[in-house]
């Protein structure tokens, strides 16, 4: 539930960043080249010229080397725009979310071992960070390489308010993030702070509150530089809500990634070399191909057949990581079951080879069901509460390597992983 003030989100967003200068040691901003990120650079610019903070400032930007060249531009033209504060230009060989590559779910910018085909060379300045000089971890995800340069700055320099322009309408989980009641680590009883788990450094989100039509009204009456990739994508005919900068791999920008053909032709066809299952993700992302219940069946095929088909046609590693999720999958809803809700349930009657084991617990509307046979399709209405070959076709066409849209989730040793780092690095 929304809570209003008597004041604009301008004005709180000034006083929330006026906290943030007066709290902590350093004021460093995350720039990604996008609006929201550039915005929250300016503000954070603004206030701290207007009162001799400057010292306090820094920014950093991470380059996934894949992008386009109006984001580059931009980036470097405000790299050179604000020459009083401390700039870090992150060039590193980490493991970037991809959502096209069939072989697994990362890519790996600039590592050294495929200069020959990187999308553009290293930028040469003095701001660079690169595997040569890095000095904290970067060889893991790439949001858990920003929590290392994090806590490695805030080790180096003090206390540190990472300033990340992420807007709450642009999707639940990013409301999730920053606006649960649920969340136990904000500093202070201050919403828009979230403690990184050490006593140093701690994200804070002043434009949570912000709705895109203030980004692009903050730009306009205060004369902010933008990336002009957005006056081409308007072109295109993307509304405001539509136009996003990010990695072209990822899972948010595989519908866009068609439209380096249009606005880049260059640089696509360096996507095309970089990374396999670019040009299939360009020419279906958004289509049927890429759907949920609207994809079709192969002429001759049942979809467990299709399955173990798409199966057949992947490298023996591949192949091997999603037989092993379709085998799990398999023995759960043959041995233990899924929880269903009661208009499934209606919706599966008559279906053969089920078994009701009853509800899940005395409040509950839902039962749990097994399956004799693993269904090769179910005509419901919440496709993504029951096991299918079908489904998981879906995520195989996906690129989804973790099999989320199956229900899965991260692995204990994943857990682990991530945990461990977050240890490692919460004394700095």
């Amino acid at each position: 539930m929304k809570n209003y003030l008597n004041k604009n989100v301008y004005e709180a967003a000034r006083e929330r960043i006026a906290y943030c200068f007066n709290e902590f040691d350093n004021v460093l901003v995350a720039f990604s080249g996008g609006k929201d990120s550039g915005v929250m650079l300016n503000l954070c610019y603004d206030y701290a010229k207007e009162h001799n903070l400057l010292n306090k400032m820094a920014m950093y930007h991470l380059d996934y080397e894949a992008q386009y060249q109006f984001t580059t531009d931009y980036v470097t033209r405000t790299f050179e725009a604000f020459p009083e504060i401390r700039k870090y230009w992150l060039c590193l060989p980490l493991k970037a979310q991809c959502a096209v590559n069939m072989t697994g779910p990362y890519w790996t910018p600039w590592e050294k071992e495929k200069q020959n085909i990187w999308c553009r060379d290293m930028p040469q300045n003095e701001f660079v960070v690169n595997e040569d000089n890095a000095e904290f971890e970067f060889d893991d995800a790439d949001y858990t390489v920003q929590d290392n340069f994090g806590r490695w700055f805030s080790g180096k320099n003090g206390t540190t308010a990472v300033m990340i322009g992420i807007r709450t309408d642009e999707s639940l989980n990013r409301f999730r993030a920053i606006a649960s009641d649920k969340k136990v680590n904000t500093y202070k009883n201050k919403e828009f702070i979230v403690g990184y788990g050490d006593n140093k450094t701690f994200r804070c989100y002043p434009i949570y509150d912000w709705d895109v039509a203030d980004v692009w009204t903050a730009n306009a009456k205060y004369g902010y530089d933008y990336n002009k990739l957005y006056d081409l994508m308007y072109q295109a005919g993307l509304s405001i809500e539509q136009m996003r900068v990010a990695s072209p791999f990822n899972d948010c920008a595989t519908e866009s990634l068609k439209l380096y053909k249009v606005i880049e032709p260059q640089t696509w066809g360096k996507l095309l070399g970089r990374v396999n299952g670019v040009s299939f993700a360009g020419l279906y992302g958004g289509t049927t191909a890429m759907g949920w219940r609207s994809i079709t069946l192969p002429a001759g095929h049942t979809w467990k057949s299709y399955c173990y088909f798409l199966l057949d046609s992947m490298d023996e590693k591949t192949r091997e990581h999603y037989k092993g999720k379709l085998e799990t999958s398999i023995k759960f809803w043959r041995e233990r079951g899924g929880a269903i809700s009661e208009q499934t349930i209606k919706e599966l009657e008559g279906v053969p080879g089920i078994q009701n084991r009853g509800k899940v617990c005395k409040t509950s509307d839902k039962e749990v069901i097994t399956f004799d046979d693993y269904p090769d399709d179910l005509e419901v209405t919440n496709f993504q509460e029951v096991p299918t070959y079908k489904r998981f076709c879906v995520c195989i066409m996906k690129n989804d390597y973790f099999c989320k849209y199956m229900g899965f989730a991260p692995t204990k040793q994943e857990a682990e992983r991530k945990k461990a780092a977050l240890e490692k690095y919460k004394n700095l």
